[in-house]
């Protein structure tokens, strides 16, 4: 599936129920058909549905306030706003392109990057050819928007996040609280 607008993690050989879990999440927040698969990557499962993933993680943010304990196999749970081939010149013109609608000239940020093995794009080039299309200030530490970058091989996502826009659950499989 190329196409998907969440990025959910589990722990290994809970990707089925991980899979139920949020498919039944998204049925809840009003998505009546979600689309979900696993990946090539253990523990890693991509979700297509057809609600604007902003809207869906408010939903779930008050799902979690009711009850803290809804998810029991869900690790994280990360929003995706554009998927597209693994290629630099790709990454780079498609956040080029939509960076302006998220990123206010005031706005700190960061760029996190996850490749997973990946050697199709060298780290450092990547986050150096995208950063040098900001004139923002970098704040690592607590940074106003994030942009994240996630690499599952020939497809990766791009993320233009509020630093609350993450889902890390705390359940029996997650004992940290990490991004």
């Amino acid at each position: 599936m190329n196409k998907f607008n969440f990025l959910v993690s589990t722990s290994r050989f809970n990707e089925v129920n991980a899979k139920a879990e949020i498919w039944f999440t998204l049925f809840m927040c009003g998505d009546k058909y979600p689309i979900i698969s696993g990946t090539k990557y253990p523990g890693l499962i991509i979700a297509a549905t057809n609600i604007d993933n902003k809207e869906v993680v408010l939903k779930i943010k008050k799902i979690l306030e009711i009850n803290p304990d809804f998810f029991q196999f869900i690790l994280k749970i990360v929003p995706i706003d554009y998927v597209c081939e693994t290629r630099l010149k790709t990454l780079k013109e498609i956040v080029e392109k939509y960076y302006p609608l998220y990123l206010n000239k005031n706005d700190s940020f960061k760029i996190e990057l996850n490749r997973r093995k990946s050697t199709i794009i060298d780290r450092d080039i990547l986050i150096e050819t995208i950063a040098k299309l900001f004139n923002n200030k970098v704040d690592l530490d607590n940074p106003d928007r994030i942009l994240r970058i996630e690499i599952l091989g020939k497809v990766s996502g791009i993320s233009f996040l509020n630093p609350d826009d993450i889902f890390v659950i705390k359940n029996k499989y997650n004992h940290f609280q990490k991004n």
